[in-house]
C-alpha cells in the first residue's frame, strides 16, 4: 500500500482561501489590508526565486507587498535603519529578512532589529523564547508548516516517538520544540550523531532537515513511520530532490511528503499566516486560521 502523500500544495491552497476570506471580512474594520515587507540584500539566485514566490502568494491572498531589494554592498547600519523604518511603518504587519545575507553582514544583529510583533518568520530571540515557554507568538515558518501538514493529515504527535534530523535555528531546533509541545517524545540527531540509523529507525514521525541530498533511505526508516522531507536540492542532471530517497522510503512509510510540493509551499503559507495573524490582532479581529 503506497504511503499517504502529505500534499503541501493542496493544504497551502486551502489556507490561502481561508486567509483571503478573513482579509475580506476584516477590511471594513481594519481600513487597510495586511502588509508584508520582505527585505532582500544582494543577488543570491535562490533568494530571488523565494522572494518572487512570496510576492505572488501575497497577491493571491490580498496582502500588500512592501519589499525592498538592497545592493549586496549596502552597509550593515543602513540595513538596520531600513528595518527600523519598517518597524515604524503603520502599513506593515510582518517583516522578513531573506536569508542568507551576503558575507560580511551579521544576520543575528539584523534579526535583533525586528519588532518582535512584526517578526513574520518567528526568528527573533524573543519569539524563539516564547516558543520554548509555550507562549503565543509568531512561529518559525517551516516547522509550523510541518506541524500543519501533520495535523491536516490526521497524524497526531501525542505519545509518539519523533526524531528530527538537523539542529539549525531555522528548522531543527524549533521543530523539536513544536513536536514536544504537541506531546511527542523527541530526539534530535545531527551530523555528529553516532549510528544515525539506530535512532531514526525508532521514529514514528521522522522529520528530515539534514540539508544533504538523498541522505536518508530505507535503512533509516521504521515501517509505518510518517516521514517529512524538509530538504530541497537541485540535481546535477536537472530537477529537484529532497534529503530522502523517496523511491526507497515510499513503500515502507505510512506517510511521506513529496519534494517539490510538500513542505516548501507550507513555508510560504505560514509566513503569510503569521502576517495576517499580526494584522488581525492589531485590529481586534478573530484568528484567521484557528488550529494552525
Amino acid at each position: 500500500m503506497p504511503a499517504q502523500r502529505l500534499d503541501g500544495r493542496q493544504l497551502a491552497a486551502e489556507l490561502e482561501e481561508v486567509m483571503a476570506a478573513a482579509i475580506a471580512s476584516g477590511l471594513p474594520r481594519a481600513g487597510r489590508p495586511p502588509g508584508l515587507a520582505v527585505l532582500r540584500v544582494g543577488d543570491d539566485p535562490a533568494s530571488g526565486v523565494y522572494v518572487a514566490n512570496k510576492e505572488k502568494a501575497c497577491a493571491r491572498v490580498g496582502l500588500v507587498s512592501h519589499g525592498a531589494h538592497l545592493d549586496a554592498a549596502t552597509p550593515q547600519a543602513e540595513i538596520e535603519a531600513k528595518l527600523r523604518q519598517l518597524n515604524q511603518d503603520p502599513a506593515v504587519d510582518g517583516i522578513l529578512v531573506q536569508l542568507p545575507v551576503p558575507d560580511g553582514l551579521d544576520d543575528r544583529s539584523l534579526l535583533l532589529e525586528l519588532d518582535p510583533a512584526k517578526d513574520a518568520d518567528g526568528l527573533h530571540p524573543l519569539n524563539l523564547g516564547r516558543l520554548l515557554r509555550g507562549e503565543p507568538g509568531p512561529r518559525s515558518c517551516t516547522p509550523a508548516g510541518v506541524m500543519a501538514l501533520l495535523r491536516s493529515n490526521g497524524i497526531d504527535p501525542a505519545g509518539k516517538r519523533a526524531v528530527v534530523i538537523g539542529r539549525s535555528i531555522l528548522v531543527g531546533q524549533p521543530m523539536a520544540l513544536m513536536l514536544q509541545a504537541a506531546n511527542a517524545t523527541v530526539t534530535v540527531v545531527h551530523s555528529r550523531t553516532a549510528d544515525l540509523a539506530a535512532h531514526t529507525r525508532e521514529a514514528e514521525i521522522l522529520v528530515v532537515a539534514a540539508g544533504k541530498p538523498l541522505m536518508i533511505g530505507a535503512e533509516h526508516v521504521r515501517p509505518g513511520a510518517a516521514v517529512v522531507d524538509v530538504g530541497i536540492h537541485r540535481k546535477p542532471e536537472g530537477g529537484l530532490c529532497g534529503d530522502v530517497r523517496a523511491a526507497e522510503v515510499e513503500p515502507i512509510a505510512s506517510a511521506l511528503s513529496p519534494v517539490p510540493g510538500g513542505v516548501g509551499p507550507m513555508t510560504v503559507t505560514m509566513l503569510l499566516l503569521n502576517t495576517v495573524r499580526a494584522w488581525s490582532q492589531r485590529f481586534g479581529l478573530p484568528d484567521p486560521a484557528p488550529g494552525y
